[in-house]
């Protein structure tokens, strides 16, 4: 569609009910709808309990006035808002959704575009989208796009049935697959730090790169999700989505042309040149850990295996770090380190690119040699980028001391970045899929994660818990980088003069 066309859909919220749908989904599209991206739109909730037309509406004015002061038209807003008790197994009820769906197509003028978006368990994402198309829903005049959830299966051979199962009914130019972290303005930001800046690019490589760091740390526990995160535990929660793809915008080649195709492209052969790794390697290359008791202002917090709907026994991990290493010419020798964690000391994603040091140190600090250059991408909760150098002392001495140039977001422009949803669901009603993951991606994702998960799962017997909470992780995390003669940069305040 042309950018300047605001887009046109009836969108189908399965899961309507659900944390995500009021936290996320609602406010979102009462952002866009204030910024009058969205015009001639229609929202259907879709939720197995039996509410009315009036409850729901009400539910959705609650999510949004808790996310949102402003209710500039919210009335106008929500009375698009349409809900329908439904049974996600009973073609019956999908006929009644078709109803209302032409009903609605009708009276805001549609054009018969139907964004089906499933925020729900993921055990039903085959069915619902096998009955869209046997009960007619998906034959429609416009286009129609699956959006969907992670997580895309646990593993390669459940994803690929998942996939079966909904290519039945959508092509893959029609699947939409969430990543959430793509959203984000400052992942987005890796692509325009790489490729619009002149300094960056020529130095991107093994020539002039140490290492790479990625960091996603989060204070919470499992909180209510410990029946999910027994099934899932870190290496399946966030290491085959969010830490992979931000692994692929960062080692990926530059495209040919800003175009999804050619970035998927671009980002499937990064994945594809990730060295594989399987058996004692694994220990080698990874680490997993979980949350022991801990200390938090005063207030204990429990251990994992004390969380509710947890195996008291329990061996699954909350904590992964990973030395990865890209195969290809760039990157031959670079080591890329994960890691990610819950009940750590602080909650931060960030990125830390090391350069190498020149090759004769000619200046050094009084009490230490000089630090390295850092190129750091702040993802959240702050968003900006930090480059750090090496500038003279003042004074007589020719000494140097690490300075520190910083771009925020927030900071210097005066603006809140739009939420990740918020641009996703614009994205998928414009029909642009560039930050939403190919079937392509998610395969080499599982692939590589699978090795890992099929030797921890055959070697149960880890000494668990093995870090504090309030902490950075399990000491095992800290020796991996050791053995190559790296540190963990902080993720706190990352200050050079106060690192070592």
């Amino acid at each position: 569609m042309n950018q300047s066309e605001k887009p046109t859909a009836l969108i189908m919220i399965f899961g309507a009910t659900g944390d995500l749908a009021n936290r996320k989904l609602f406010p979102s599209l009462y952002r866009l709808y204030q910024k009058g991206k969205l015009d001639r739109f229609a929202v259907v909730g879709v939720a197995r309990r039996s509410i009315t037309n009036e409850q729901f509406q009400q539910n959705v004015r609650d999510s949004i006035l808790s996310a949102d002061s402003n209710d500039t038209n919210i009335d106008d807003f929500i009375s698009r808002f349409v809900y329908h008790s439904h049974d996600v197994t009973d073609s019956n009820s999908y006929a009644t959704l078709n109803q209302i769906s032409d009903e609605l197509d009708q009276r805001y003028q549609l054009d018969g575009n139907r964004i089906f978006y499933l925020a729900m368990a993921p055990e039903f994402f085959g069915t619902i989208a096998e009955h869209l198309k046997m009960d007619g829903l998906t034959n429609v005049a416009g286009f129609k796009r699956l959006v969907i959830e992670k997580p895309f299966g646990r593993s390669l051979e459940s994803a690929q049935k998942l996939n079966e199962q909904i290519r039945t009914a959508f092509a893959e130019n029609e699947i939409y697959r969430i990543d959430h972290y793509l959203g984000k303005e400052m992942v987005q930001n890796i692509e325009v730090i790489r490729f619009a800046n002149a300094m960056f690019e020529p130095l991107w490589n093994n020539r002039y790169i140490s290492n790479i760091q990625i960091t996603s740390s989060e204070t919470l526990g499992v909180e209510e999700r410990g029946r999910y995160y027994e099934t899932s535990g870190a290496l399946r929660d966030m290491v085959q989505n969010h830490m992979l793809q931000m692994v692929a915008l960062l080692a990926m080649e530059p495209p040919i042309r800003l175009t999804t195709e050619e970035i998927r492209s671009e980002k499937v052969r990064a994945l594809r040149s990730l060295r594989q790794i399987s058996g004692e390697e694994i220990n080698q290359y990874f680490v997993r850990g979980q949350y022991g008791e801990g200390n938090l202002n005063g207030e204990e917090l429990v251990a994992y295996r004390n969380e509710d709907m947890v195996d008291p026994k329990s061996n699954t991990e909350t904590f992964v770090a990973g030395k990865l290493m890209i195969d290809n010419f760039r990157w031959a020798g670079v080591p890329f380190y994960i890691r990610t964690g819950k009940r750590m000391l602080t909650k931060q994603t960030k990125i830390v690119v090391q350069f190498k040091d020149i090759p004769m140190n000619l200046y050094y600090q009084t009490e230490q040699e000089l630090q390295p250059n850092l190129l750091v991408i702040h993802i959240q909760p702050e968003e900006g980028i930090t480059l750090h150098l090496n500038a003279k002392k003042s004074g007589q001495s020719l000494a140097a001391k690490p300075v520190k140039l910083s771009y925020a977001n927030r900071g210097i422009d005066g603006i809140n970045t739009p939420e990740a949803y918020e641009k996703l669901l614009y994205d998928c009603m414009r029909g642009d899929a560039t930050n939403f993951t190919h079937w392509d991606e998610v395969a080499l994702s599982w692939s590589f994660v699978d090795n890992i998960s099929r030797v921890w799962e055959n070697t149960p017997e880890v000494s668990f818990p093995n870090y504090e909470s309030n902490t950075m992780g399990p000491k095992a995390a800290h020796d991996l980088l050791e053995r190559d003669g790296f540190h963990w940069w902080p993720v706190t305040m990352l200050d050079v003069e106060t690192c070592k």
